[in-house]
């Protein structure tokens, strides 16, 4: 390492994400600060997450230097612990009431001191932050301690953590260990930094209720290239796991004198539901949240069971209904709602109110009609992004509107798009009602982030679930019936033993099928349990009560979004006790964090609240809320109906000195400069030969290790094509070709083991496991290792699904000559005598004939049956990325 120069006014900012430390400086100076060591423990233990983070670092400069250590987590997490060494003296984070750290923290205000807070910084992350000034040569450990209680959603957990060291470390070590007395059924890593070069720094090892995952990169393999000293280790590293279930009460795990039930039985059959679409079609949805509105729609009614009955109400500033009652999810009213939802346009303003009592009064005609399957289950789905702005607008009015109308009968799941929402009203509202609120991002995957909320209530399988164990037995219970059970989610009900308990914990769980109660009866020996958790070493002890105790503050708090004011106090004072004598950092609790003598005394971290006012509103136009309030108070007519300049440019060639066009009217017509630069275009490349192409795929030939199949689609039965299939490989690959684009739309590849599907088109990448999807950007970094697959994809964009025992297929955004999508085959020896499709007939049975007498370049190619002209020509090959390379092949069109 080269030794540091002089370090004159050099601000220093050290960033630890929930992984690893980041360096980042002002000036030209390079790790004066040097993170040296930098480690990752995180220890799962029946699902409760306990995560230390310690970093290590020296100052290598030869004057005083400021840290800023900044680092991620979980938003449902609470931070237990922080604490700096600094030449050998501890300086520990005092967690206290809020007022009282608030006190302190105003006192260094007004002395001119700075304070870190907590705040949030995305959708599932918040960050912590503190400085702390640093002698020459000076060592300080930073050790950060958080804990979460990992939620199932869709059929897994999903352990959550940032590494971005933006230096390379020369200790760098992550360890996460599982700990799952019901067996571990299912274990998946996901990385967006890892590459090929850092594959074997991450090991992976499991048996039935145990499982380790490290990361122990070296020093050349953290560093981007021999010229580059910068990292490649930057992004998200995700474990995704499951646990083994039958059907039965769950599963109840005792330790220390604590319990925790969980309970998420499997084979249980869908219940029938009864769902209204409520659509907020506001001025303030108009354009990308409206079109992926419509998307999200479209595919939720898709998944609409027959049995299943609906509505769809769309407001503004008045509120429509689709039909004027319930339908039944048949084919015909299912397509019918589909081109509905396709035709919905943005426009007036936000009558929130009205809309939801008309969504009431449908279902409670419905109900009194007796027109609904007998057991079925009702709930409403609200979609908004913005206040009420017409009709009633008072927010605790609708609230109590909506609750007295509801009357307990329903749940009311809300959606709050974008962070112009009041997420706090929203909240509330779907509290009240036995649901709950999510807020939707404003990104290209929002239509995703609809469709998988949507899954998460889809599938009802029980209601009124409650849990009852012996009031001699257990005390203080966390909370112990539930209004809905929904396929892929997990109830979890945890307590204290009573001094004198049984020997044996018995629990029933009772619940409501369509046609029927059911009732689930459990019992746990309490000693072989407790001797259970006590043999992992490396599971950290004591969890089960702190588990405990983080769920009753999470229960406490959201209750109180919905209780009285009498009631608020008290739940608020139960809450804060639990946090201040378990050390949690909560929305009622903030840590003060000492430093030495002499240095800012005064650093505050506080738990950000998804309703508060810590987000961005960065992108909201003036022009959309404009359009979000009544139309009287605007007073231009017309307004609703705006004009919109569509802009379109072409790649010219650099010698003809034109500038990109620019449309001068809303409807995108031709022009003179168009029919100009249309004919001048002609006339240029007239007279140039055609530049070579990029075949629409290229197949490696059977048999051979260079030969290659380039293969040109110029007439198809129709756009849906099954490209490949091998029922033997559990494998299928279908696409929708566009004749007159001359490229694909979207090529999509079926496993049926592990049950995946890949989507690609033109924009984004789409993977769907189960009924969890994930959008994932064209030319990031992507590393996933599950059972039987691994999916990569690199900075080129090339996405590769491979197995050892499988043919590798290989999926590109190519966007050089010819652009488009691109399927790439590796490993095609695997296939088996069943493969078949319109490329997959390659690979069975092909015979050469002999080279044409007066053109050797010229062969026939017969394959399953059919003859085809083969031509040996010069093509781009697209497999290496952009810009491809020059590559003689024997072409053929299909």
């Amino acid at each position: 390492m080269k030794p540091p120069a002089p370090a004159h006014a050099c601000a220093i900012v050290l960033v630890l994400l929930p992984l690893l430390a980041v360096l980042q400086t002002t000036c030209a100076q390079k790790n004066a600060i040097d993170i040296y060591s930098l480690t990752v423990d995180s220890r799962v233990s029946s699902r409760f997450a306990h995560t230390v983070i310690t970093s290590r670092v020296v100052n290598r400069a030869d004057s005083m230097q400021e840290a800023t250590f900044q680092m991620e987590l979980p938003k449902k997490a609470f931070i237990t612990n922080f604490s700096m060494i600094i030449d050998g003296v501890m300086y520990p984070g005092n967690i206290k009431q809020k007022d009282a750290a608030q006190k302190q923290y105003s006192a260094a205000v007004a002395r001119g001191e700075s304070a870190g807070l907590v705040k949030a910084t995305g959708r599932k992350m918040e960050q912590f932050q503190v400085s702390v000034s640093v002698a020459p040569s000076a060592k300080v450990t930073f050790e950060l301690v958080y804990e979460e209680l990992l939620k199932r959603r869709l059929g897994v957990y999903e352990l959550l953590l940032k590494v971005q060291p933006r230096q390379l470390v020369k200790h760098l070590q992550m360890d996460i260990h599982i700990f799952e007395p019901q067996g571990i059924s299912f274990l998946e890593t996901e990385s967006t930094f890892m590459t090929n070069e850092l594959a074997d720094a991450l090991t992976i090892s499991q048996n039935q209720t145990k499982a380790h995952i490290r990361f122990k990169p070296t020093l050349s393999q953290q560093q981007k290239s021999a010229e580059q000293q910068d990292t490649v280790v930057d992004g998200n590293l995700i474990i995704r796991y499951d646990v083994n279930r039958t059907l039965s009460g769950g599963s109840i795990q005792i330790e220390n004198g604590y319990f925790v039930h969980y309970f998420a039985p499997e084979g249980l059959s869908m219940i029938p539901k009864n769902v209204i679409f409520v659509i907020d079609t506001s001025g303030s949805m108009m354009g990308k949240k409206i079109r992926q509105t419509r998307e999200a729609l479209i595919k939720i009614l898709e998944d609409l069971r027959p049995e299943d009955h609906f509505n769809l109400i769309s407001f503004s500033r008045e509120a429509t209904q689709w039909k004027p009652s319930l339908v039944p999810a048949s084919t015909q009213n299912v397509e019918e709602a589909k081109k509905y939802a396709n035709s919905i346009k943005a426009q007036g303003g936000t009558n929130i109110n009205d809309a939801m009592l008309m969504a009431v009064q449908l279902l409670d005609t419905a109900t009194r009609e007796e027109q609904l399957p007998s057991g079925s289950v009702s709930l409403f789905l609200l979609l908004t992004d913005g206040d009420p702005t017409v009709g009633e607008t008072n927010p605790t009015k609708i609230q109590k509107n909506v609750q007295e109308a509801i009357g307990g009968q329903y749940s009311l799941f809300c959606l709050g798009f974008g962070f112009d929402v009041s997420y706090a009203f929203l909240e509330k509202l779907a509290l009240d009602n036995g649901g709950l609120a999510r807020r939707i991002y404003e990104d290209s995957d929002s239509a995703l982030q609809l469709q998988d909320f949507y899954q998460e209530v889809a599938n009802p399988l029980l209601t009124a679930v409650t849990f009852e164990y012996p009031s001699n037995a257990v005390e203080e219970v966390t909370q112990d019936n539930f209004r809905l059970f929904f396929k892929g989610s997990e109830m979890v009900v945890a307590g204290k033993l009573r001094a004198q308990s049984p020997e044996v914990l018995s629990a029933i769980v009772s619940g409501q099928l369509p046609m029927e109660n059911i009732t689930f009866q459990m019992e746990s020996q309490v000693a072989k349990q407790e001797e259970e958790f006590q043999k992992p070493k490396y599971i950290f002890h004591g969890f089960m009560e702190r588990l405990w105790a983080y769920l009753t503050i999470h229960q406490l708090l959201e209750r109180m979004v919905s209780a009285s004011d009498a009631d608020k106090q008290a739940l608020e004072t139960q809450a804060l006790g639990l946090s201040l004598n378990y050390s949690f950092v909560t929305p009622l609790t903030s840590m003060v964090v000492t430093k030495p003598e002499g240095q800012e005394q005064s650093q505050v971290a506080e738990k950000p609240m998804e309703n508060g006012v810590n987000f961005s509103k960065a992108g909201v136009s003036l022009y959309a809320r404009v359009h979000d309030l009544p139309s009287k108070t605007v007073g231009t007519p017309g307004l609703n109906a705006p004009v919109l300049y569509r802009y379109t440019s072409r790649k010219l060639d650099p010698d003809l000195r034109i500038p990109s066009r620019k449309a001068s009217s809303s409807s995108g017509g031709p022009t003179i400069l168009d029919d100009y630069l249309d004919e001048t275009m002609e006339a240029t490349t007239s007279a140039a030969p055609a530049p070579i192409q990029a075949p629409t795929v290229i197949l490696p030939l059977p048999g051979q290790s260079t030969d290659q199949l380039c293969v040109d689609i110029k007439r198809t039965p129709g756009p849906l094509l099954l490209l490949l299939s091998d029922p033997d490989q559990g494998l299928e690959v279908t696409g929708e070709y566009k004749m007159e684009k001359a490229q694909f739309s979207w090529i999509e590849v079926t496993f049926k083991n592990p049950q995946l599907q890949v989507h690609v088109s033109p924009e984004h990448v789409v993977v769907t496991r189960g009924r969890r999807s994930s959008e994932y950007k064209w030319k990031e970094t992507l590393f996933v290792v599950m059972p039987g697959l691994t999916m990569t994809m690199d900075k080129a964009g090339l996405l590769l699904l491979s197995s050892p025992d499988k043919v590798t297929i290989g999926l590109l955004s190519w966007d050089g000559l010819g652009e488009g999508l691109r399927l790439l085959l590796r490993d095609t020896d695997r296939f088996s005598s069943h493969v078949d499709g319109i490329l997959g007939r390659f690979y069975q049975g092909v015979l050469w004939g002999p080279p044409d007498t007066t053109d050797d370049s010229k062969r026939t190619l017969r394959a399953r049956g059919f003859d085809f002209d083969a031509t040996r020509e010069l093509k781009l090959d697209y497999q290496e990325g952009t810009p491809g390379t020059e590559i003689s092949c024997w072409s053929v069109a299909l």
